[in-house]
């Protein structure tokens, strides 16, 4: 439901399946790779030469390769041993099992060899290693240090890989040609990788342990642009939130929005085996032990590959090699490996001084599809130097956009690595892409597709698509036209509006508003400073509020249960948004709403002789306060979305009606916090935790009060109560809480059939209580706006007692890896009239 949610990443999943390729399948390959103890050797290459066919062998050994080259020979390599050429027969299936020797130098010797018998923990030297590196984690981690400051390189790379030749001599494709031949087929074995994105950063990064602070200010940014399309912070952002930064000490690992319990966790010896492979030793002559490790159970989401552990007495980690095993429930996530090395301190210490983060993405596997790779290096590490107590002060991510704009002649001298020769191309060959016609208008037609905007002009934009015609039992058929104007119309004011008409009501519908950013910036663009002023004339349902949704949706038409209790309003809204560095804000603003009962809703005063009430006016001034530390913005040209994280998000709101101001009539004062919270339990997965209360201070009419969220359409709410119906509750005062379990497969992966469907488990629970002083009660008050009947007189709306409103629900997500399905309970209130007590509710979202 989340439309807008994943347009940059809709657009790149576009241009990898655009691409994508069917591969014949003549020549099939399998067997084992060991080494001549014969334990197997995980990770290994496994490739035609020549070609772009090949795979890495997984945490046992074994491999299974497909080609349909005229090649006959596959290689086989591994770091640290010797590579080996087979010869094949072409166009059968037959198994080869490949033996590797060592070629590293610098073995010392094997001193422990794994013994096939039952493991345990106990009296286990690699689990009494493991605890030692678990002990010493405090002592090797960059908080050991009361200050720290070092230079900081981040590259940040997407490619298409393995694109046929079909594709890349199409008719309509040849004119890129200048592209196509752009590929790089040495940095990942088996797959040839055409650049399409690239991202570099160089940033001077400053740490202080007490009070905590870690300052980043870059001095420089580069990367691909796909401005005329994709808001290119807005698709940085989410690239980077994908590939967030990782650290083995912490508990648990981020990687692709996964937690992934750490091998050195303080719960690790529960759930891995751990097994001393090898001792060895550096140029410098230092000692390591190569340390192997693999989950207990295939079906949880772990780590499995190799750390080098020092002997020095500090056991801190000197280098790692890891991956997930095949076996756990990914989506879209072929293969993946994390490589991270350490260099020491002058004191003897270690400091992670390098880590690349490589990825294969795909639908299918062995197919075409996009490789992601993002590298963070480390240098010039300067230790207990202390900057000025004022220089820790403010935002803790500085960066001048101008200033950060540096010539090609200071990168070469400046970053980390070499660029390879792809990678140092893809900057000019997607410009001058971007300056081709034809590619401009295959692009125009994806965000149309995957966006619901077109263009008209450069400043322009209609939209969005799936508004343009909705139905419900008040308008009828109704349709809508509505734009925007773009950051290109100007830098600092957007404007945008809508008309719309109704066949069944036969009543125009319109909306205009308009914005201004002091800061001169894009009003969505972090952090913002505007003002913005609106006037709108439309239809409503009294209680939905929808999370980042139009209203006239087309797929909301479509509801549950009665659905013709609307309303008429005109609001006139004015307010400033002012954001902080800190990710703190205020809101002030200003609302006269003018609301009409429309459909069968009615407004009328007195039991005996109706007294019909036309229209209800107030005129609100209100303050939010909002704070989201470390909050991270998916952010579009004309719209941005939070991206969660682990930190919470407060909200404070306060509201105040003036009578007699412009016409009001009522005197109140309504005050609401909201918190949510993304709450991470590693194996177990995560909750989504919404905890909200409210009060309303003042004598008014019950539209005024707390109409509860209610949801009779199919989709699945999260903030919304899914088998209430609309107008169902009114509160002058509540609490609720709201939890959405998400298992990530940690049930459904223990079962075979289930597991290879890659299906996930959900559970949620909304509990809500309320309730209704007697000066708000109209049941206890003729001359007050009554509470809505149906027809036959039996009530619709009620109020919350001392029993709370309670649903539930359990599900199954990742249906076809994008679509979850609820049956949703309802457990209290059942004998109100004309409500559903069970329910199957859907929802679409996108996860690894």
């Amino acid at each position: 439901m989340n439309g807008s949610k994943n347009i940059s990443l809709g657009l790149l999943l576009l241009l990898t399946l655009g691409f994508s390729s069917v591969f014949a399948q003549t020549t099939k390959v399998k067997g084992v790779v060991t080494d001549k103890t014969g334990t197997p050797l995980p990770f290994a290459s496994v490739f035609v030469p020549g070609t772009s066919f090949g795979i890495a062998t997984d945490a046992a050994g074994r491999y299974e390769l497909q080609f349909d080259s005229p090649k006959d020979s596959v290689r086989f390599s591994l770091m640290g041993y010797k590579t080996v050429v087979i010869r094949v027969q072409r166009g059968s299936e037959q198994v080869r099992n490949v033996t590797l020797e060592s070629g590293a130098k610098n073995l010392s010797e094997v001193v422990i060899k794994r013994k096939r018998e039952r493991y345990r923990n106990k009296d286990n030297p690699a689990v009494e290693l493991i605890r030692l590196v678990i002990d010493n984690k405090s002592k090797n981690r960059m908080e050991h240090y009361d200050y720290a400051n070092y230079n900081q390189y981040e590259k940040l790379e997407f490619a298409l890989s393995n694109v046929s030749e079909k594709i890349s001599n199409n008719r309509f494709t040849r004119k890129y040609k200048f592209v196509f031949d752009n590929q790089d087929t040495t940095k990942m074995a088996g797959r040839s990788l055409l650049p399409m994105y690239l991202e570099e950063k160089l940033a001077d990064v400053y740490y202080r342990r007490d009070p905590e602070k870690k300052k980043t200010i870059i001095t420089a940014d580069k990367k691909v642009s796909f401005e005329n399309y994709i808001d290119n912070r807005g698709l940085s952002a989410y690239l980077n939130h994908i590939y967030q930064d990782v650290d083995i000490y912490d508990n648990n690992m981020m990687l692709f929005t996964n937690q992934f319990l750490s091998p050195i966790a303080d719960a690790g010896p529960t759930f891995y085996r751990y097994y001393i492979a090898d001792t060895i030793k550096t140029e410098d002559s230092t000692k390591l032990i190569v340390l192997e490790f693999y989950p207990r159970n295939k079906a949880d989401r772990l780590l499995e590959g190799k750390m080098y552990i020092t002997l020095d007495g500090k056991y801190a980690i000197q280098k790692a090699d890891m991956t997930a095993n095949k076996e756990i429930n990914l989506n879209f996530i072929r293969d993946f490996h994390l490589y991270m090395d350490f260099e020491k301190t002058p004191d003897g210490r270690y400091f992670m001084n390098k880590n690349t983060l490589m990825a294969d993405f795909g639908l299918f596997k062995g197919k075409s599809g996009l490789y992601g790779e993002r590298t963070v290096s480390l240098k010039n590490m300067v230790i207990n130097k202390p900057m000025p107590e004022k220089f820790y002060e403010g935002s803790s991510y500085v960066e001048n956009e101008e200033e950060a704009q540096k010539p090609e002649s200071f990168w070469e001298q400046n970053r980390h690595d070499t660029l390879t020769t792809a990678e140092s191309k893809v900057y000019a060959n997607i410009d001058s892409l971007q300056h081709m016609k034809s590619f401009r208008r295959t692009m125009d037609i994806a965000t149309l597709l995957l966006a619901g905007w077109k263009s008209v002009g450069p400043k322009f934009e209609v939209g969005p698509v799936n508004t343009f015609y909705n139905f419900n039992p008040v308008e009828g058929f109704r349709l809508r036209l509505g734009g925007r104007t773009t950051p290109k119309f100007n830098k600092s004011i957007y404007l945008e509006g809508y008309g719309a008409y109704g066949f069944k009501d036969q009543k125009w519908k319109y909306y205009f508003g308009g914005s201004y950013a002091f800061n001169h910036k894009s009003i969505y663009d972090w952090p913002v400073r505007a003002v913005k002023a609106s006037y709108q004339h439309d239809t409503k349902i009294p209680g939905q509020e929808l999370q980042f949704v139009q209203e006239d949706n087309f797929l909301l038409s479509f509801k549950r249960g009665n659905n013709d209790k609307w309303l008429y309003n005109d609001i006139y809204r004015v307010y400033y948004l002012h954001e902080l560095y800190n990710h703190s804000s205020f809101q002030v603003g200003f609302k006269h709403w003018q609301q009409t009962p429309a459909g069968t809703l009615s407004y009328y005063k007195g039991t005996s002789v109706p007294d019909s009430v036309k229209k209800i006016t107030t005129s609100e001034l209100s303050l939010e306060l909002r704070w989201a530390p470390h909050e991270q913005f998916y952010q579009g040209k004309n719209f941005r979305i939070p991206i969660p994280n682990k930190y919470p998000i407060f909200t404070l709101r306060a509201i105040a009606g003036v009578k007699g101001l412009f016409n009001s009539g009522y005197n109140y004062q309504n005050v609401s916090l909201n918190i949510y919270k993304m709450v991470y339990l590693s194996q177990l997965g995560y909750s989504e935790v919404v905890v909200e209360g409210g009060y309303v201070f003042g004598h008014i009419p019950y539209p005024l009060l707390t109409i509860h969220r209610a949801n009779q359409t199919y989709a699945y709410q999260l903030e919304s109560y899914n088998l209430m119906n609309f107008l169902e509750f009114v509160s002058d005062r509540y609490a609720g809480i709201n939890i959405d379990h998400n298992f990530n497969g940690f049930i459904f992966n223990k079962i075979p059939l289930l597991k290879k469907l890659k299906l996930r488990e959900v559970a949620a629970i909304k509990v809500l209580y309320g309730g209704l002083s007697k000066g708000n009660d109209p049941r206890l008050d003729p001359s007050k706006i009554q509470f809505s009947n149906y027809s036959d007189g039996v009530p619709i709306t009620y109020t919350l007692g001392n029993t709370p409103y309670v649903e539930g629900s359990v599900g199954i997500a990742n249906i076809f890896k994008l679509l979850r399905l609820d049956l949703v309970k309802r457990f209290t209130y059942l004998d109100n009239p004309l409500i559903a007590n069970w329910g199957i509710r859907g929802r679409v979202r996108f996860d690894f």
